[in-house]
């Protein structure tokens, strides 16, 4: 296997393994063994465990099925949409989220054990997250599209809707017993409660 291939199996299994034991729960060795490979061949292509947690994030950043931000939604944040700018946002996280369980349950992992891996998430993608949508809704506020209050408040709550959505679906809820309906669905009225709300208007 060329040493390419030999890394990124190597990779897979490490995720596969973390995300089902956790990172207190897993060794070297034990990734070794479910990849086929001596303990040696791990540490030839990572040096130690940090670099291998870096190469997991790194890996998942640069595949093709990982989830850009900022590419999905420029051009509506350019045109200032809010619904596509909410709304793209959110499929694009729901739809990642189905596509790939295992990581987010590695992501769980780490922020329950407090592992290193949870705050470099955090660094690379929350943040980052909470940048940009906080970034434009404090815009719209200036503009008068927007009501005033914290844009972090307004990023929180939406986010909230995606991710226990995610964890119900994924986690809790595999079956759909408490809400059946299709990610676009989903994004579609999680949007629609952001922008608009639940309440009635006053005549």
């Amino acid at each position: 296997m060329a040493a390419e291939d030999r890394r990124l199996q190597i990779l897979k299994v490490a995720v596969s393994l973390f995300s089902q034991r956790g990172f207190v729960g897993t060794t070297t060795k034990e990734i070794a063994q479910a990849a086929g490979v001596s303990e040696a061949m791990v540490f030839r292509h990572f040096a130690n465990k940090q670099e291998l947690y870096s190469a997991i994030l790194d890996h998942k950043a640069c595949s093709g099925d990982s989830m850009n931000p900022e590419e999905m939604v420029a051009e509506a944040l350019q045109e200032k949409d809010d619904r596509a700018v909410f709304e793209r946002l959110a499929l694009g996280a729901l739809e990642h989220h189905e596509c790939d369980p295992e990581f987010q349950r590695l992501l769980l992992h780490a922020a329950l054990e407090g592992h290193e891996l949870a705050q470099m998430f955090f660094e690379k993608f929350v943040r980052r997250v909470y940048e940009l949508l906080g970034n434009y809704v404090a815009e719209r506020q200036r503009d008068g599209a927007m009501i005033a209050m914290d844009p972090a408040i307004i990023v929180r709550a939406f986010i909230g809707m995606i991710i226990h959505h995610s964890l119900n679906n994924n986690l809790w809820d595999p079956q759909r017993r408490l809400l059946r309906i299709s990610n676009q669905e989903a994004a579609k009225q999680f949007t629609d409660i952001l922008l608009n709300g639940i309440s009635r208007k006053a005549a």
